[in-house]
């Protein structure tokens, strides 16, 4: 082999750092449009603390659910337990999923409130970018934004031809198949449909070999049709119509036994017992014989229609957003249901839900040029729900058969009128202010039934009445100000305030009468017991968006500190010798810490990111059981730290691209608490690994893209509730992808 002359060396050395320079120079991180203000701004000129995902950097990960962000958006959690989307964001989350629950992170769809977390993890298919503001949105966004809104945005018709349909397969024997066609009718009408299937098998195993089918799994269709109607050169209408079909198994779980050691001593500790142990189901409950478990399912359907007006009036831009969406769901599933320390049962439960939304904003903005802009709303929601829940099996242990609640109507009414305007005071120094006003009721109807069968026998059957109304009000508001420090760099800081409504539990009143049942004084609840009161926060926050080396490196760092009053914590517990939801306050919890994140092109060939967060998150003043003191605890699903890190190179290959990365997250150790047993959970620190191979022909209409996700196939609680049922996070999935474009 002939080696280069040592007077070469040099040359051959200048000219590779000249070629990485000249690589260098052409790299430039692209800037995203986001609307986290409710209107267009460059997301460096956003003064929000917030992560956007574009449909590029999700299709790339494999993100196709709500649940799978989490991995890129530090202090965010976003975990898809049996009974709904949990999101925690800085420490905050709230575990009622129930039709009287409220969560503290609002989840929106093209800006519509999605108020169930049940149907908040569908599919994401032809999507523009998701938004992840966290801190309190109380101004622009409103109720239940205490923790943070995640706002995700799909993609409008335009006035162009373009179709694309993507097809991938992948271990559980995964399927999945997506597509969308654009068509524009004529100059005024644009027409965009778009679908998405997927399916796969369980994660989990059923260890007792019965042929039973656990959950885990995947099994749905989704579909959305939108047109884009040019009404007048100045008004726009979008009109949206999406439907979903969702038949998958609730039965997600697997014993906390899989996980922990002395769960019946009160002191949980994790153990090592391995992926397949920790996903495999072996409990054998002492009534198996009697109530053998059943065949698991969930069947839920959801669609919405929803119309967005903006019309140009010249000073002022007028917007209209209306929506009504409507939800079902029928479920079967198997409790392990530990009702002693060291006492589990087998309990089936079958449920039957319906509920109607209807949500209305009507908002203007000033389109002027200097130096003052503003806007201000309307804003009006609605949802009315009913539920059939029917618990069975308890008998063993000389309880009722059955308990049966049969809820509703469970009415939820939000009014509110808010405005905020920003001024311009130089060039570069602006000041922000705003305010909400919020009226919220709610109010629900329903029994809780002591039966000996399945049908309600008036000679040997007991009801209880739960009745229940609340009115609350509040005023939220945000002072801000932002500075350009230099054309690239933004500085910021804010004081704001968040709310979340108030609710109820199960029980009455004493001298309430509804349904024709009455509420004795012998088994009414306390109102203090009944009526939990609004969560409110303080937050401080101050941060910088800046973008250097010549557009090539970017850095997003936020800190921030919460006072919250109120905390609204949740978990089951035994009530007149029923199972009951509770809901009640935490006194005060503080939360601070920092956040950063960013981007490196090091060559146009050649990308990092990386993201992290440290937190401090902890009650201030909290008695779960009015006896045992939890202050200083830290709050659930808040890691004292964690770190983001992903690299991805592209190779010229064979007339193409061929881009390979990888992206890993570690995640300190942090606590899942259920207050009403007084169990603490802790999960141990862990590091989840990604890596993607990605190919495109250089005038292909064709991509194909190979993934692996969790290689290290190490699983970990999500979620922990008060029966004990644990569950896991996915194990190592594999798939295959091909994206064709016409």
């Amino acid at each position: 082999m002939m080696k280069a002359p040592a007077s070469a060396i040099p040359k051959l050395l200048f000219l590779s750092l000249s070629l990485m320079f000249a690589q260098a120079a052409r790299a430039q991180i692209q800037e995203v449009t986001v609307t986290a203000q409710r209107s267009p701004s460059l997301e460096s000129k956003t003064p929000v603390s917030m992560t956007t995902l574009t449909a590029e950097q999700m299709n790339a990960a494999g993100i196709d659910t709500p649940g799978a962000i989490a991995a890129r958006v530090p202090n965010v959690e976003m975990d898809y337990a049996p009974d709904g989307l949990r999101i925690t964001m800085r420490g905050v989350f709230n575990a009622d999923t129930t039709e009287k629950g409220d969560p503290s992170a609002a989840f929106l769809l093209d800006g519509i409130y999605i108020a169930r977390p049940q149907i908040q993890n569908l599919s994401f298919y032809d999507l523009e970018r998701v938004e992840v503001l966290r801190g309190p949105q109380g101004t622009l966004y409103g109720r239940n934004t205490t923790a943070g809104v995640v706002s995700v945005i799909s993609k409008a018709p335009i006035n162009r031809f373009e179709a694309w349909v993507a097809t991938e397969i992948g271990n559980y024997n995964s399927r999945k198949l997506s597509a969308m066609v654009n068509l524009p009718v004529n100059d005024m009408l644009s027409l965009r449909a778009a679908m998405a299937y997927n399916k796969h098998d369980s994660y989990l195993t059923n260890g007792l070999n019965t042929g039973r089918k656990l959950g885990k799994d995947r099994d749905d269709l989704s579909a959305r049709l939108s047109a884009k109607l040019k009404i007048t050169r100045d008004a726009t209408l979008v009109l949206r119509y999406d439907h979903s079909k969702v038949d998958d198994n609730n039965d997600s779980y697997v014993p906390d036994t899989n996980f922990y050691k002395g769960v019946a001593d009160g002191k949980p500790v994790p153990y090592g017992s391995g992926t397949r142990t920790q996903l495999t189901y072996n409990f054998i409950a002492p009534n198996a014989a009697i109530a053998p478990p059943a065949q698991a399912h969930s069947y839920k359907n959801t669609s919405g229609i929803s119309a967005d007006l903006t019309w140009d009036l010249g000073p002022a831009t007028l917007y209209y957003l209306g929506s009504h969406r409507s939800f079902d769901h029928d479920q079967l599933a198997n409790f392990y249901y530990r009702v002693q320390p060291a006492l589990a049962l087998n309990v089936r439960e079958s449920f039957l839900g319906d509920y109607t939304q209807n949500s209305h904003e009507l908002r203007v903005a000033t389109n002027s040029e200097g130096p003052f802009n503003a806007q201000a709303g309307l804003y009006y929601f609605s949802e009315q729900s009913s539920q059939l829940y029917t618990f069975h099996d308890l008998d063993v242990i000389g309880l009722p058969p059955y308990y049966i609640f049969d809820h509703g109507p469970t009415v939820a009414t939000s009014k509110a009128i808010f405005g905020q305007a920003t001024y311009r005071v130089t060039d570069k120094l602006r000041t922000t202010a705003g305010i909400r006003s919020t009226h919220d009721d709610k109010s629900r109807i329903g029994s809780t039934n002591f039966q000996q069968a399945a049908a309600f026998n008036p000679a040997t059957d007991f009801k209880l009445l739960n009745d229940a109304s609340l009115t609350t009000h509040q005023n939220t508001w945000r002072l801000g100000a932002d500075y350009d420090l230099a054309p690239s760099t933004l500085l910021y800081g804010s004081v704001a305030t968040g709310y979340k409504a108030g609710g109820f539990n199960d029980g009455c009143l004493a001298g309430a009468n509804q349904l024709g049942l009455s509420c004795p004084a012998a088994l009414a609840v306390p109102a203090q017991a009944l009526v939990y009161q609004p969560e409110t926060v303080r937050s401080y926050e101050a941060g910088v968006k800046t973008r250097f080396w010549d557009n090539k490196a970017s850095l997003n760092l936020s800190v921030f500190k919460y006072d919250y009053k109120n905390l609204q914590l949740s978990s089951v517990a035994i009530v007149s010798g029923a199972p009951r939801f509770v809901t009640s306050n935490a006194g005060e919890a503080s939360v601070k810490g920092l956040e950063a994140e960013g981007q490196f092109m090091v060559t146009a060939r050649d990308r990092f990111n990386y993201a992290l967060s440290l937190l401090d998150a902890h009650y201030v003043r909290y008695t779960p059981d009015g006896v045992h003191n939890w202050a200083g605890n830290k709050l659930d699903h808040a890691p004292s730290n964690t770190l983001t890190l992903g690299y991805e190179h592209s190779f010229p290959v064979a007339n193409g691209e061929l881009a390979a990365g990888v992206n890993a997250r570690r995640s300190a150790s942090y606590i899942i608490a259920v207050p009403a047993q007084l169990l603490q959970y802790r999960v141990p620190s862990y590091t989840e690994s990604d890596a993607t191979l990605r190919y495109r022909p250089q005038r292909g209409a064709w991509t194909v893209t190979a993934r692996v996700k969790n290689l290290e196939n190490k699983v970990h609680p999500i979620n922990i509730d008060s029966f004990g049922m644990l569950t896991p996070s996915d194990p190592r999935t594999v798939d295959l992808r091909l994206d064709y474009r016409f």
